[in-house]
């Protein structure tokens, strides 16, 4: 696997912002321009200087729109940075061509972006600190009610809905029981929203719940870690989420 580190150029000045901080607030668009860093050979053969205009299909033989594997595809998400520029870390299969994705749009980073290979020890027994970024949502039933302790409409029956805040931690348990680790320690949970407009049309902005989870966690089964670890945690991985990031204690 590889990780990429990319600053984004948001400005000093919020009530003036780069194009960069107006970038970051669309994830659709966010997702767009990242997955042009995994173009097809033929793409990239026929036009090397990014001239054509992006078309899903000539992006992604093995990275885009594909299930997250050892083989393809690739997770993202954004980080704020106390203080300074906003940061998206990508955990990808193969190697990005950050060049070719941002060929017209150097303005959006405020650094080149880091790349760097990334294979971490996953051993049965070893602590890590973590951070993950989920769409923590779970099934409606005839009994659900919305987190905010409203009952819901019949038409929300088996969609999906935010996990209320008191469950998140049950929520993340289950999780990690399904892929091979266990919480020792859950340090931060910070739920939100994160916003994205498929169509560019003004008013039109969708949101999804996010929540952030922080914190330390033990590897019990190494292959169910390693597994999860590559395909990412929960839904919404084409919004920034799902990407479960780790550091030694």
């Amino acid at each position: 696997m590889y990780l990429s580190c990319l600053l984004i150029n948001v400005g000093e000045d919020p009530d003036r912002p780069r194009p960069g901080r107006l970038w970051l607030r669309n994830l659709y668009r966010v997702h767009q321009r990242l997955c042009m860093a995994f173009p097809s050979r033929g793409r990239k053969e026929r036009d090397r200087e990014f001239l054509e205009p992006y078309a899903p299909a000539d992006f992604g033989e093995a990275d885009v729109h594909v299930r997250r594997s050892e083989d393809g595809g690739f997770l993202f998400r954004v980080d704020p940075q106390p203080g300074g520029n906003p940061m998206i870390l990508v955990q990808s299969a193969h190697p990005p061509d950050w060049d070719y994705a941002f060929h017209n749009a150097q303005y959006l980073l405020a650094a080149k972006p880091e790349v760097k290979a990334y294979q971490p020890r996953l051993e049965k027994g070893r602590r890590l600190r973590f951070r993950l970024k989920a769409n923590s949502t779970r099934r409606a039933c005839k009994n659900s009610r919305h987190p905010s302790g409203q009952p819901l409409d019949s038409k929300w029956i088996g969609k999906r809905i935010p996990v209320r805040v008191e469950a998140l931690r049950d929520w993340l348990d289950r999780c990690a029981q399904r892929s091979g680790f266990h919480v020792t320690a859950l340090t931060k949970t910070v739920a939100g929203y994160v916003y994205f407009n498929e169509t560019g049309e003004k008013g039109k902005s969708k949101r999804l719940s996010s929540v952030l989870f922080e914190g330390t966690l033990e590897v019990d089964d190494p292959t169910a870690f390693a597994t999860a670890l590559r395909a990412g945690m929960g839904h919404g991985k084409a919004f920034g989420f799902g990407l479960l990031s780790l550091a030694p204690v």
